[in-house]
């Protein structure tokens, strides 16, 4: 059952929508060099695009939609043979390349030459469920081993300096426990680890309580690509994760979000940002600090910001002289930042950073069979259906549309089990 331990009045909404939106997503391949447990994508070989097509779909993006970065995924992108030919194009659009990727395929060359093309940063996909790939020294890593491994990326990164690290990994019932331990191992590197994301687990499961139609062909379950055998737990909540956080951390306080297309009330993208060094973190910007960011850079730029830089990062005690005025959470963070230099006033010589936390709560499934999605998705990719026409479509579903030509529909088996989770969405069965 979902804690409602978060008030939606106390935080931002970030105003991203379809038109005008911080991130835009990219697939230019679906090869992958791992087979990750819980991916939506399907691995497939030799699938990469051709590189006009997919400068056709980034000609696309920019006559619809407002955007910030492009997201570059897959598969994995450093798999794609024109990689550094992508990243230049993007850069001379005036966007800002992400790549999102497993690492894997990520050497020193490869880097400076990404570099040199303008990519903006990296968010770095690493998690004990993404199987056997990887250097075999990681297989059977738990998710506080595997920092190791994030440590040497995010070092690969900084030593060539001004590029943003980001790191996401999926979360299970049976990993949500390492939430924690892996903010504390973000607070340790605030100064290089810019972006931790939190994604939490969705497949369907035998126990699904319902029949899947795309049109009206029924779809049998094993048909479908993110199904798995096993009986899991699909339905943790942003509030879960916020729970395990709290138990540790009790000031932990996100400030803003998007909600779900079917519950308002449900945290899709729960975004914290905190201030701090490798000594303390010293509090959390609040809704005012968020709104102020978006909308000036709006002003500014006519878009919403999505990724800051490294250097806009590095300036939290700025921040925190400048912004506590306005912003209830920056000016707690502010006080205890002052009483941090009070202890010893040389500390004013170490660089306070600004840190996002991103938990994410991927499509959540009604007991009507309505299938909830982030309202204002920034993961929206492109799509062009069997009759030529184009358009944005969620990435987390494009396999669907590969499939059959169309989204999944879902249908209760019966209505006494689709009641069995009332309790937990307030939506009641169709009748």
């Amino acid at each position: 059952m979902q804690n409602h331990s978060i008030d939606p009045k106390s935080l931002y909404r970030l105003p991203w929508n379809m038109a005008d939106n911080g991130i835009t997503w990219l697939e230019p391949t679906a090869q992958c060099n791992l087979n990750c447990y819980g991916c939506y994508r399907k691995n497939i070989k030799n699938s990469h695009k051709p590189f006009e097509d997919v400068k056709r779909e980034l000609d696309y993006f920019q006559s619809v939609r407002k955007t910030d970065c492009i997201s570059i995924a897959g598969g994995d992108p450093l798999l794609y043979p024109q990689i550094v030919e992508l990243v230049a194009d993007i850069k001379r659009r005036g966007l800002k390349p992400i790549i999102n990727t497993n690492g894997i395929a990520l050497t020193e060359d490869l880097l400076d030459e990404l570099k040199k093309a303008g990519v903006f940063g990296f968010t770095f996909h690493i998690d004990s469920k993404q199987g056997k790939g990887r250097d075999p020294k990681w297989n059977d890593k738990n998710e506080v081993e595997l920092n190791e491994l994030r440590l040497y990326y995010a070092e690969m990164l900084a030593s060539k300096g001004g590029i943003a690290c980001s790191f996401n990994s999926t979360v299970f019932q049976d990993t949500i426990q390492y939430i924690p331990d892996l903010l504390e191992w973000a607070h340790k590197h605030i100064d290089i680890v810019h972006t931790m994301v939190f994604i939490l687990f969705r497949y369907i499961t035998p126990d699904t309580p319902y029949d899947f139609y795309a049109g009206d062909k029924k779809i049998t379950f094993d048909d479908i690509h993110y199904h798995s055998n096993k009986s899991e737990v699909t339905d943790l909540m942003s509030t879960d994760a916020v729970n395990v956080i709290r138990e540790r951390f009790p000031d932990f306080a996100p400030a803003a979000f998007l909600n779900g297309t079917k519950k308002a009330d449900h945290f899709k993208w729960l975004l914290s940002e905190r201030v701090g060094n490798k000594d303390e973190i010293f509090g959390y910007a609040g809704k005012k600090f968020l709104e102020y960011v978006m909308t000036l850079y709006h002003y500014k730029k006519d878009r919403y910001i999505s990724y800051a830089s490294p250097k806009t990062l590095s300036l939290g005690r700025t921040t925190l002289f400048n912004a506590w005025p306005f912003d209830k959470g920056i000016k707690a963070a502010f006080r205890n930042y002052l009483k941090y230099l009070a202890a010893n006033p040389f500390r004013i010589f170490k660089k306070v950073n600004m840190q996002s936390i991103m938990i994410i709560q991927p499509v959540d499934l009604m007991p009507n069979g309505d299938q909830s999605m982030c309202d204002g998705c920034p993961d929206i990719t492109y799509w062009k259906d069997k009759k030529g026409t184009e358009k944005l479509v969620w990435s987390c579903r494009l396999e669907e549309l590969i499939q059959y030509g169309d989204f999944l529909r879902m249908i209760p088996k019966n209505k006494e089990e689709a009641n069995t989770k009332k309790e937990l969405t307030g939506v009641e069965a169709d009748k």
